[in-house]
């Protein structure tokens, strides 16, 4: 493995060439992982940040880790995933920010668009974009976070790091006099895309706009496919909560229509499914929703045997994301003709309290965690936050880097055998500590 000659310095004299560079990716287990070519990659703040949140210096190279991650297959409606090692700025540009679409990317007209809010509501509402933008505004740095990531390659670099602007939602829902009897809140997206549902016994027809055809073994039941419109829920209490956004502005511009253009919902601390694209409705129910992304899709399998055998399973919904920490780069200085390494990361998924390293699998040694942004109280854990770990003069050659986040409740971040990951059969949530291989040059 060779290393390039690219440093910090360098590209700043390049001009409009570093805004391209700005990506992310947070990368999964070594063993997961394919093997790339190795370049240096610079290390940028964002206008206006303390000097304090920006960790490195001018002349610093970021040495690639060697388990690079394998191509994804394209057509799987993800994109713009973010690579690790060309980490480059706190805040991950809207053009670079990776994005997630489980049907179609609807277009829709910001003239015409219009926002319900009914059901079992007093006074229905109907929200038109002027309306919205004309409300008070917040913004919240808030790290987004798909719960697929970093689960297997090559999908591992569904994350980044925002600061987000709209409405707040509390006081629209509240405007609109919810029912002693509403519990729910469903938040409807535009788009919408075929769904298969089988081994459902209660289902005796595919209905008038449905297809399907009778189940083999048992005539009277059917498999069907469906057109079903995007929709997750959470509970009036939850929905409430302050920081929760109808979001219309992305780092300081218009939501970008891969990003959910012109509204979609920003709930600070829950994965990026929860946080609804292309916000169409919102409805308050009395029950629980037990749409497809409630009940049959981003729900967590577990498989546990307790002391005398007994298997049990278990069900959970995806929700709030996990605390969770990663390894972004490593960064070599060679001032005065001898290399000094550093490793640089994030931590996120709760208020962090420390970060720790780990060595070829040695003792857990404490990082230093850098200040945060500008945006939202740093200790909310609402965005990720960057840290730094002063490697030294480590010998050359291939060496493991593994980190682990502590929050301020003394949780640390699983081990990747702990049984909270072991026992998974489902790929969500996957906040393991995360191992990256390295080759440190000659």
């Amino acid at each position: 493995m060779t290393t390039g000659s690219l440093t910090r310095r360098g590209l700043l004299a390049g001009g409009t060439a570093a805004a391209g560079m700005s990506v992310l990716q947070v990368s999964g287990s070594a063993q997961a992982l394919g093997t790339g070519s190795a370049e240096s990659v610079p290390w940028l703040r964002n206008q206006g940040d303390p000097p304090e949140s920006f960790p490195g210096g001018p002349d610093d190279e970021v040495v690639l880790w060697e388990d690079q991650p394998p191509p994804f297959p394209p057509g799987n409606g993800i994109g713009q995933q973010l690579v690790w090692d060309e980490l480059s700025t706190r805040l991950t540009p809207t053009d670079n920010f990776f994005f997630v679409s489980h049907y179609n990317q609807p277009v829709i007209d910001p003239v015409t668009w219009r926002l319900g809010i009914d059901g079992l509501v007093a006074r229905p509402r109907s929200l038109s974009l002027a309306s919205l933008t004309s409300r008070p505004r917040e913004r919240v740095e808030f790290t987004l976070e798909c719960a697929g990531n970093t689960a297997f390659p090559p999908f591992i670099g569904g994350i980044g790091n925002a600061v987000w602007g709209g409405a707040p939602l509390a006081p629209l829902l509240k405007s609109a006099k919810p029912m002693a009897s509403a519990t729910e809140v469903v938040f409807w997206g535009t788009d919408a895309g075929a769904v298969t549902i089988r081994d459902d016994s209660g289902v005796i027809s595919p209905g008038s706009t449905g297809t399907g055809t009778p189940d083999p073994d048992n005539p009277d039941r059917w498999d069907i496919t469906i057109n079903e419109q995007f929709a997750r829920s959470m509970t009036v209490a939850e929905a409430m909560a302050p920081g929760n956004l109808l979001c219309y502005e992305m780092n300081g511009r218009p939501l970008p229509i891969e990003h959910g253009y012109p509204v979609r919902l920003i709930a600070p601390g829950w994965y990026g499914v929860a946080n609804v694209k292309w916000l169409s409705r919102i409805e308050l129910i009395d029950h629980r929703y037990a749409g497809r992304f409630m009940a049959r899709d981003y729900v967590t399998f577990r498989e546990q045997t307790d002391a005398l055998g007994k298997v049990t399973w278990s069900f959970e919904t995806v929700g709030r994301y996990r605390l969770k920490s990663a390894p972004a780069k490593v960064t070599r200085n060679s001032t005065g003709g001898r290399s000094r390494y550093q490793v640089i990361g994030v931590a996120w998924g709760g208020t962090i309290a420390r970060v720790e390293v780990s060595i070829d699998g040695g003792p857990w040694r404490q990082a230093r965690v850098v200040k945060g942004g500008r945006h939202g109280d740093p200790d909310q854990g609402l965005a990720w936050k960057l840290w730094t770990f002063d490697w030294g003069r480590a010998r050359s050659g291939r060496h493991t880097v593994a980190s682990r986040a502590i929050d301020v409740n003394g949780a640390v971040q699983p081990k990747p055998d702990d049984p909270v990951i072991a026992d998974r059969r489902t790929y969500w949530e996957a906040n393991q500590q995360i191992t990256r291989t390295i080759v440190l040059p000659s």
